[in-house]
C-alpha cells in the first residue's frame, strides 16, 4: 500500500478494488462468503497504517460505487477511528479531515449523515482546537442556503451537541468568542426555516444545553422561549415532540424561567396530552410529574385538574396497538423462550438501617401513555389529595359501569385509575375502602385477563388498609376475601394474570405479617401448585412470593404439616437445576429466607444447601481463571448469590453451622471473595464474615489477621462514596470480630480508627447506615482495647456522639457505650471538651436494658459531677435542652 506523505497521498487501484470487494460481500445479504472471514480480512488490513484513508477516500470520492458500499466504509472508518485516532501519523488524520469537509454537504443524505456520525468521533477525541477548519466550514455550509449544506451541517452539529455538547462551551485560542455563540443565532434562525429537517436538528440541538445551561443560552432565553412558541404548533409530530421536551426539561432544570409563561405552557401542554400522535403526547405528559416534582407553587396547577384528569384518564385506556394486549393472550401452557426472560437483578446483602430503595419491576416493560399518564395521576393524587376525587370519582364510576364487551377496556382503566390514587387519595377513599374492596374482588374473576391482572394491582395498593382493618370482624372477613382471592388469580390459566397475582399477594404478605399464621396452610397449598404448573418467568416471582412470606411468618413457618408442603417440591427442583443455570438464583435468595425464618429448624436441610454453595462459590473461582477446566463461563452473580444463602444459614442455625463449616474450606474461599474485584461479590463477603463472626469466629482464626487486614483496606478506599455498601459491611464485620477476639485485634486498631474518625467528621454526605456502623464499630474497638483508643480521644469525641445519638436502642448501641465508658475510665480528661456532646448521646437511650451498662453510665456522669466544681458542673448543664435534662435525670444527675 502506498505510504506517501499526505498532501500527495492517493489510493493504489489494487488496493482500493480489494477493500470495495470486502465490503460488497460484507454487506450483501445474499452473499455466501463467511462473514467472520471477511471482518478478518478487514482487520488484517487495518495493520496498514494508511488503511483508514482509503475508507475516507471511498467515503468522499467513490463516485462509481454504490451509496451502501461508500456507507460501510464510512461506518467502518467511524469504528476504526473510535480505537485508533490518536495513534495515528498526524499527516494521516489531517487527510481524512480535509476528506470530511466536502462531504458535509454531499448529495446522497445517507452520504451526510454518515460524515456527520465521524466528524463526532473525531471532535470527540481531538476536540474543536484539534481541528480548527471544522468550525468555518459548519458556518460557511450553515449560511449557505444550499439545503445539502444546510442539512449536512446542521446534521453534524446536532451530533456533537448531543454527544460532546460541552466541547462548544469552552474558549478557544484565537477565537473572540466560545462556538456556542457563534451557533445560537443560527439555529434560532432555523428554527422558522420551511425544511422541516432544519427546525427539527435545529431545536433538538438547543435543548441539548438546557441541562449544561450555557451563558450564551441563559442570556438569549427570551428568544428561545419566543421560538418554542412558535414552533408549539409545528405541522411535523417530531418538532412538537421536541417543543414538549424542552418544556419539560427547562421545568425540571430551570423553572423560574417558565414562570412568567406558566398559563401559556400549561394551556399548551393541555392541549398536546391529547395530541394525535402518542410520542408528542408522551412527551407532553411527562410535564405533570415534572412540574410537581420541582416542587413548584401547587396552585398554579389546581385551576386546570378539572379538565387534565379527564385527559389523563382517556389516555389511560388501552391503545389498540399496545403490546400487553397481544401478552395477554398467553396462556400458561406456552413454555417462555430465553429471550422472553426480563434481567433480574440480586441485591447483595446489606447491614444497617436504610437498605437500598426497592426498584419498581416495571422497569423492562416499554413505558408508554398509558402507563406515564398513570404515574402523573399518582403524583398529582400525592400533591393535592382528595381534592382531586370531586372530579376524578365520577368519571371512575361511569367507565366502570359501562358495560358490554366492547367497553372493556374504559373499565380496566378505570381500575386502573383508582389504583393509582389508592395512595395519595387515601384519606377520602378510606370511610370507602369496603365499598371498594368489594367492587373489585367480583372484578378478580372477570372474563378479561387484564382486568383480573390489573385488579389484582389495585387491590395490593389499598393493602396496607385492608390488613389494618382486619381486627373486627367484618374487617376480617374483607381479608380474608382479598386473601383468597388473590390466591384464586395465583393459579389463573393466564401468564400475565399469574405475575401480577404474585406480586399483588407478595404486597399483602409484607403489610399482613403474622396476621398470615392462621391461613399458612392454604397460602402454600397455592404457592405451590403454582411452583408445580409456572414457565420459567412466572416462577421465579413465586419464589419471591414464598421468601416474602417466610420473612413475614418467620418462625411460623417451622411447623412439619407445613414444612411437608413447603420443602419437597423446592428440594427436587434444588436437584434439578444446575449449577450454571441462572434459573438457580431466585431459588438460592428463596432458600435463604426460609434458612432465617426457620431458624435451627432447617438444619434438617442444612448440610447439602451449604455443601452446593461451596461448590459453586469454589467453581465459579475457577472459572474466572480457567473457564474451560471449570467448565462453565464465569459469573459472579452464583457467588454473590451462594454467599448470601450462607449468611442466611449462619442466621438461621446459629453456632450449629459451626459443624459445616469446620469440615470445609469455607475460610480460604471467603478470604479471597474478600478480595475480589468486584464490588457486590466483597459486599456479600463482608457481610457473610460478620455473621460467620457472630457464631463460629473460631474457625477464622487462623487467617484472622488476613480477614482483618483486607477489611480495614476497604474503609480507606479512595472511592469511599462509590464503595458505600462493601466499607458498610467491612466495617460492621470488624467491629463483630472484634467483640469476638478482644485483645487479637490490636494489631489493626489504630488503622482501622483512621479511617473511622474522617466518617465521623463528614458524616452529613455520606450514607446514614455507614456513620451508624462507623460509631458502633469505634465504640467497640474502644471496649475492647480502650488503652489504644483512649489517648486520641479528643480528635473524635464530638463527632462520634453526634453519630452515637442517632442510633435507637439495641445490643449493637450497648457495645458501643461499653467502649465509652472504658474510654472515659482510662482517660477522663479526654471528654471534657465534648461533654455536652456526650449527655445528650447518653440522653438518646430510650431505656439501657443492660443494668450493668447502666450502672456504668450513672459511673461516668458522676464522676464528671465530682471532677468539675465551682459551677463547670451546672454550666454544662445549662447548656443542655430541657428534654435532655429530664432523660438525665435517671442517672440521678
Amino acid at each position: 500500500m502506498a505510504t506517501t506523505g499526505s498532501a500527495s497521498w492517493q489510493p493504489q487501484e489494487e488496493g482500493l478494488k480489494e477493500i470495495c470487494g470486502l465490503l460488497e460481500q460484507q454487506i450483501s445479504p445474499s452473499s455466501s462468503a463467511d462473514k467472520s472471514q471477511i471482518w478478518q480480512q478487514l482487520q488484517h488490513y487495518s495493520q496498514f497504517p494508511d488503511f483508514n484513508n482509503y475508507l475516507a477516500f471511498i467515503l468522499a470520492r467513490a463516485e462509481g460505487k454504490s451509496i451502501e458500499i461508500r456507507q460501510a466504509a464510512g461506518l467502518l472508518l467511524k469504528n476504526n477511528l473510535r480505537t485508533a485516532y490518536k495513534l495515528m501519523a498526524p499527516a494521516h488524520q489531517q487527510y481524512i479531515k480535509s476528506e470530511l469537509l466536502p462531504c458535509l454537504g454531499a448529495a446522497d443524505k445517507h452520504i451526510r449523515s454518515t460524515v456527520g456520525t465521524i466528524v463526532t468521533v473525531v471532535v470527540q477525541l481531538g476536540g474543536i482546537l484539534g481541528w480548527p477548519e471544522l468550525l468555518q466550514a459548519l458556518v460557511n455550509c450553515l449560511d449557505s442556503n444550499d439545503l445539502n449544506h444546510m442539512e449536512g451541517a446542521m446534521d453534524a452539529l446536532s451530533k456533537i451537541c448531543e454527544d460532546v455538547p460541552q466541547v462548544l462551551d469552552t474558549d478557544v485560542p484565537g477565537l473572540a468568542e466560545r462556538p456556542i455563540n457563534i451557533f445560537l443565532p443560527r439555529l434560532f434562525q432555523f428554527f422558522q426555516s420551511p425544511h422541516p429537517s432544519l427546525r427539527k436538528l435545529s431545536l433538538g440541538s438547543v435543548n441539548q444545553y438546557i441541562m449544561l445551561m450555557p451563558s450564551a443560552l441563559y442570556a438569549s432565553m427570551d428568544k428561545y422561549l419566543q421560538g418554542l412558541f412558535v414552533l408549539a404548533n409545528d405541522p411535523v409530530a417530531e418538532v412538537r415532540k421536541l417543543v414538549c421536551a424542552a418544556f419539560v426539561q427547562l421545568i425540571e432544570v430551570r423553572p423560574s424561567f417558565l414562570e412568567p409563561h406558566l398559563k401559556n405552557v400549561i394551556e399548551y401542554m393541555l392541549q398536546v396530552n391529547k395530541d394525535s400522535d402518542d410520542e408528542v403526547a408522551l412527551e407532553a405528559c411527562e410535564f405533570w410529574s415534572a412540574y410537581c416534582d420541582a416542587q413548584l407553587p401547587s396552585e398554579n396547577l389546581r385551576e386546570y385538574l378539572p379538565r387534565l384528569i379527564p385527559i389523563l384518564l382517556s389516555n389511560m385506556v388501552y391503545a389498540d396497538d399496545d403490546e400487553s394486549l397481544v401478552d395477554a393472550e398467553e396462556d400458561e401452557s406456552l413454555p417462555d423462550r430465553d429471550q422472553d426472560l426480563k434481567p433480574r437483578f440480586h441485591t447483595s446483602r446489606f447491614h444497617g438501617s436504610d437498605d437500598a430503595e426497592d426498584d419498581d419491576d416495571d422497569t423492562f416493560n416499554i413505558w408508554n401513555l398509558r402507563k406515564c399518564s398513570a404515574a402523573a395521576l399518582d403524583v398529582l393524587s400525592n400533591v393535592f389529595g382528595d381534592e382531586i376525587l370531586p372530579t376524578l370519582m365520577p368519571i371512575i364510576q361511569a367507565k366502570l359501569s359501562a358495560s358490554g364487551d366492547e367497553a372493556w377496556k374504559d373499565r380496566e382503566a378505570a381500575v386502573l385509575a383508582l389504583g393509582a390514587v389508592g395512595e395519595g387519595c387515601i384519606n377520602g377513599l378510606y370511610p370507602h375502602l369496603s365499598e371498594i374492596v368489594a367492587f373489585l374482588i367480583p372484578l378478580l374473576d372477570d372474563k378479561f385477563p387484564l382486568i383480573r391482572s390489573i385488579s389484582c394491582w389495585t387491590l395490593s395498593r389499598f393493602s396496607k388498609y385492608i390488613v389494618q382493618d382486619s381486627g373486627h370482624q367484618k374487617g376480617y372477613e374483607q381479608f380474608d376475601a382479598a386473601l383468597m382471592g388473590l390466591l384464586r388469580r395465583i393459579l389463573d390459566t393466564n401468564k400475565r394474570v399469574q405475575e401480577a397475582a404474585c406480586s399483588a399477594f407478595a404486597t399483602l404478605e409484607e403489610e399482613a405479617a403474622e396476621e398470615l399464621a392462621p391461613r399458612l396452610e392454604i397460602i402454600l397449598q397455592h404457592l405451590m401448585c403454582a411452583f408445580g404448573k409456572y414457565q420459567r418467568q412466572n416462577l421465579r416471582i413465586v419464589y419471591d412470593a414464598i421468601g416474602t412470606l417466610a420473612d413475614a411468618v418467620g418462625g411460623e413457618l417451622n411447623q412439619p404439616v407445613y414444612l411437608e408442603i413447603l420443602m419437597p417440591p423446592l428440594i427436587a427442583k434444588w436437584q434439578q437445576i444446575s449449577n450454571s443455570d441462572k434459573d438457580l438464583f431466585p431459588l438460592l435468595e428463596c432458600f435463604t429466607s426460609i434458612a432465617q425464618a426457620l431458624g435451627t429448624g432447617f438444619s434438617q436441610f442444612a448440610q447439602p444447601v451449604f455443601q452446593r454453595c461451596i461448590n459453586i462459590i469454589q467453581t465459579q473461582q475457577l472459572a474466572k481463571v480457567d473457564p474451560v477446566s471449570a467448565g462453565v463461563q464465569y459469573d459472579k452473580e452464583f457467588i454473590v448469590c451462594s454467599l448470601d444463602l450462607l449468611s442466611g444459614l449462619a442466621e438461621g442455625l446459629g453456632s450449629g453451622i459451626e459443624s459445616l463449616v469446620s469440615q470445609s474450606n469455607l475460610r480460604d474461599l471467603l478470604l479471597q471473595c474478600c478480595m475480589d474485584d468486584a464490588s457486590d461479590v466483597r459486599q456479600s463477603a463482608f457481610a457473610l464474615l460478620g455473621d460467620l463472626a457472630r457464631v463460629c469466629s473460631v474457625h477464622l482464626h487462623p487467617r484472622l489477621s488476613e480477614f482483618l487486614d483486607i477489611a480495614a483496606k476497604q474503609l480507606n478506599a479512595p472511592k469511599l462514596k462509590e464503595m458505600v455498601s462493601v466499607a458498610n459491611n467491612a466495617c460492621w464485620a470488624i467491629g463483630e470480630l472484634a467483640i469476638k477476639v478482644r485483645q487479637e485485634i490490636s494489631p489493626i486498631v489504630m488503622t482501622v480508627i483512621s479511617c473511622l474518625v474522617p466518617i465521623l467528621q463528614h458524616a452529613e454526605g455520606l450514607n446514614k447506615s455507614l456513620v451508624e456502623n462507623s460509631a458502633i464499630t469505634l465504640g467497640r474497638l474502644a471496649w475492647v482495647c480502650p488503652e489504644l483508643v483512649s489517648p486520641h480521644m479528643e480528635h473524635f469525641m464530638q463527632s462520634w456522639c453526634i453519630s452515637l445519638s442517632t442510633i435507637r436502642d439495641d445490643i449493637e448501641k450497648e457495645d458501643a457505650f461499653r467502649g465509652l465508658c472504658a474510654m472515659v475510665r482510662a482517660n477522663p480528661s479526654g471528654a471534657l471538651s465534648s461533654l455536652v456532646f456526650m449527655c445528650k448521646a447518653i440522653a438518646s437511650w430510650h431505656e439501657i436494658r443492660s443494668e450493668e451498662l447502666h450502672n456504668d453510665v450513672c459511673q461516668v456522669l458522676h464522676g464528671y459531677k465530682q471532677m468539675l466544681r465551682n459551677g463547670a458542673w451546672d454550666q454544662c448543664m445549662s447548656a443542655l435542652e430541657p428534654p435532655v435534662k429530664d432523660k438525665l435525670s435517671k442517672y440521678q444527675v
